[in-house]
């Protein structure tokens, strides 16, 4: 009898044993931590499924470190544990502890050997991967073999991908599929599409491969043909075909494909949800939630997100409140909407209040304290979290940029173990940002003896330096890079070499850069006329703004204050009094302090200073130091001391440091012969500068850029002047040909 209650009690444990690992892995999938954590701990019966279990949610939701700890606890560990490690640092992207983890196994099987290696490829660590699967006892076993195709495909090395597939002692379909993926991520739809036709045999992951691949590439008529080819096509292969043509505008056809599906389930309702909230019609996509028989954490966010994206936040937390199970993604939802209207510590309540935060959930709200300039607390969060991956320091990073403290942003930056292309892009473009242009120039030299290719944004940002550095030699080294780098296609690319040849005089090659752009936009046009504007062509401004009209591309704010610019230059005063009347009659665009400073530079310059006066006084917006610096100008100009010691008063409070305003005002003492006026402003322009930074000019010489503080004796020696006069004079003259001389940021 004892015997029998004995065999019964341990069946009734293994019983309660059973649903409370199941409970755990369900609270886990909602991303409650806390909870899962407690049925463990009060679980009197814990066998080595519930150690496994609990292990793999940890690490899922990124708890690894405690998910390490409970390993390490661990009195009997079996393979399925040790595994469960290794899957969960590969699941947080930490390649060297599964590494080490793998190395002290005291037994393998397939699925060891298959995660190491997949850990490996996803890191881009191929030649390890590759070392990996040589080692691999059971050469049968074609997931490892497939986790290396897979690896090498994903990097776009289709060469060393199709050697390991014919190498393979057996192939299965996965084999197959692996390879056709590899060419429709890429892509590479021709090859995909021989690969396909070559398989000898294919499954509905095959047919949907396909599908994606022809959506992805834009190709919706080939995906639309093959998709209604497919023998049997499942969930996947309906909800790809309706996402593409949600992706390209084509709303009537999805809603069309949704309803002639055969049967629906929670995956294809969610996706047509999201098609509409993709196109904000959020009204369309709530009927929609409305009749949906079964909802899961899905649809609730997507319906979250979607009033989130239309600016009602108030509706968002409505079905927030509503929704029957709270996961971290609905919660992540809706306090990233906290912080896109403003409602930080909104956000930062609703933060502390969740459970187990994701990676996802930290950088939302660093990224929310970052665009507020709160880089405190978000340096105080950022310490905090368990796992960083690149977003979280490259938040970091341009957080700082954007507040200013660039020596902040560079510390972050060189913390840094992994850097990637988003983090390289971050700091340059800080330093453009902060005005650091030989700081971003330095950056790309950098970056190229770390191995980094720059991509379009990276070329961008360092054309802008050379703009701004009025650097022309070096923007011309970077326009061959670009070439060389198969960029110069891309239109943001196209727009800043336009812009940078500009700003360096070049007009010529900002005319052929511009009419190289296979489909310029309004960037383009606005950087072509302010080019001319600024170097005086007002004509081809006239020219090129006709042009853009004729063309029907309307001009926007930075139009009108080129034109504007255009017309200062030449002394078009009458003309540029008519193109901000058409400005504000016929386009309806308010004028900005730009365009004002512009109009009042205009009027000034021809004399008309009493206009340029009350124009400021009549308008609309708060006048900036550029408006009154060009009262200023004109002033000086036409000698109008009264009205000149006015406009420079207010740039004094504006600009209290520039040494440049308190200047013209006292050289304008000093030609009326006021020289007790020119003290005065002397010595008031010395408290201010008091304790700043000295100024700072630069030059190229010989290919390279010298820069120059004030005051600094090692720069004023006579060899280095008579460098500066030498190519000063080069310049002069030969003002369009440049020797080609050896770049000193070596970048090709």
């Amino acid at each position: 009898m004892k015997l029998k209650l004995g065999i019964r009690s341990i069946g009734e444990a293994g019983k309660h044993a059973f649903n409370h690992n199941r409970q755990i892995i369900q609270l886990g999938k909602l991303g409650k931590v806390e909870e899962a954590i407690r049925i463990f701990f009060n679980m009197t019966h814990k066998n080595l499924v519930t150690y496994n279990s609990m292990i793999s949610v940890l690490a899922k939701n990124a708890r690894i470190r405690d998910a390490r700890q409970l390993f390490d606890q661990m009195s009997l560990r079996n393979l399925v544990s040790w595994n469960t490690m290794i899957a969960g640092y590969l699941h947080n992207n930490m390649v060297e502890e599964a590494s080490e983890l793998f190395d002290v196994m005291p037994e393998r099987d397939n699925f060891s050997w298959a995660l190491m290696i997949t850990c490996y490829t996803r890191k881009g660590k191929l030649e390890k991967a590759r070392e990996l699967l040589e080692l691999v006892p059971d050469k049968l076993d074609t997931a490892c073999w497939n986790a290396m195709i897979a690896g090498y495909a994903k990097k776009g090395q289709f060469n060393d991908a199709k050697k390991v597939f014919e190498q393979m002692p057996a192939k299965d379909l996965v084999s197959y599929n692996s390879m056709l993926a590899g060419y429709t991520q890429n892509g590479k739809m021709h090859l995909a599409l021989q690969f396909f036709e070559s398989m000898t045999e294919r499954n509905v992951v095959s047919w949907n491969l396909m599908v994606a691949g022809y959506v992805k590439s834009g190709d919706l008529s080939s995906a639309w043909q093959l998709f209604e080819k497919i023998p049997n096509p499942n969930a996947v292969s309906w909800v790809t075909m309706l996402c593409g043509l949600a992706k390209y505008g084509k709303m009537a056809e999805a809603r069309e494909l949704f309803d002639r599906m055969p049967s629906k389930n929670v995956v294809s309702w969610n996706a047509m949800i999201a098609t509409y909230v993709q196109d904000l019609q959020v009204d369309e996509a709530v009927k929609l939630f409305k009749k949906m028989p079964h909802k899961d954490s899905v649809s609730w966010t997507t319906i979250i997100n979607g009033y989130i994206r239309v600016g009602k936040l108030d509706e968002a937390r409505q079905v927030y409140n509503q929704m029957p199970c709270k996961d971290i993604t609905a919660q992540t939802a809706l306090m990233s909407g906290l912080i896109q209207n403003g409602r930080i510590d909104e956000a930062d309540q609703m933060f502390s209040r969740i459970g187990a935060h994701d990676v996802v959930c930290w950088n939302s709200m660093i990224a929310g304290y970052s665009r507020s300039g709160r880089m405190d607390e978000a340096l105080n969060l950022f310490r905090q979290m368990p796992i960083k991956n690149s977003v979280s320091w490259n938040t970091m990073i341009s957080g700082y940029a954007q507040a200013g403290q660039m020596d902040r942003a560079t510390e972050i930056f060189q913390a840094m173990r992994e850097k990637n292309i988003v983090s390289w892009n971050s700091l340059i473009a800080g330093f453009l940002q902060n005005n650091l242009y030989l700081d971003a120039l330095k950056s790309l030299v950098m970056m190229g003896k770390e191995g980094k290719k720059p991509d379009q944004s990276t070329f961008a940002c360092t054309l802008s330096a050379c703009a701004n550095l009025a650097a022309l030699q070096v923007g011309n080294q970077l326009h061959e890079y670009i070439l060389k780098s198969g960029y110069m296609n891309d239109l943001f690319v196209g727009n800043a070499l336009i812009a940078m040849y500009a700003k360096c005089g070049r007009v010529q090659s900002a005319e052929q850069v511009f009419r190289d752009i296979e489909c310029v936009d309004l960037i383009s046009w606005n950087s072509l006329i302010s080019g001319y504007a600024l170097n005086g062509y007002a004509n081809k401004a006239f020219k090129a703004f006709e042009q853009m009209s004729s063309e029907r591309v309307v001009p926007d704010e930075v139009t009108f204050i080129g034109m504007l610019s255009a017309c200062s230059h030449a002394g078009l005063a009458n003309q540029g009094l008519d193109i901000f009347k058409c400005m504000i009659e016929d386009f309806a665009i308010e004028p900005l302090a730009e365009h004002y400073s512009c109009l009042v530079d205009l009027l000034g310059r021809v004399g008309r200073l009493e206009e340029a006066f009350n124009t400021v006084r009549g308008m609309k917006v708060k006048a900036n130091a550029g408006l009154w610096g060009s009262l200023l100008g004109a002033c000086r100009v036409h000698k109008n001391l009264e009205l000149g010691r006015f406009a420079a008063e207010r740039l004094f409070e504006l600009e209290p440091h520039n040494a440049s305003n308190y200047i013209t005002l006292s050289n304008m003492h000093a030609e009326a012969g006021r020289w007790e006026e020119v003290e005065r402003v002397r010595m008031l322009m010395r408290g201010k500068r008091a304790g700043k930074q000295p100024g700072c000019s630069w030059i190229e010489v010989q290919n390279q850029i010298q820069h120059f503080l004030s005051h600094d004796p090692a720069k004023l020696r006579p060899k280095n002047i008579q460098i500066i006069l030498n190519t000063l004079a080069a310049h002069m003259r030969d003002k369009c040909n440049t020797s080609d001389m050896k770049s000193a940021f070596d970048i090709l």
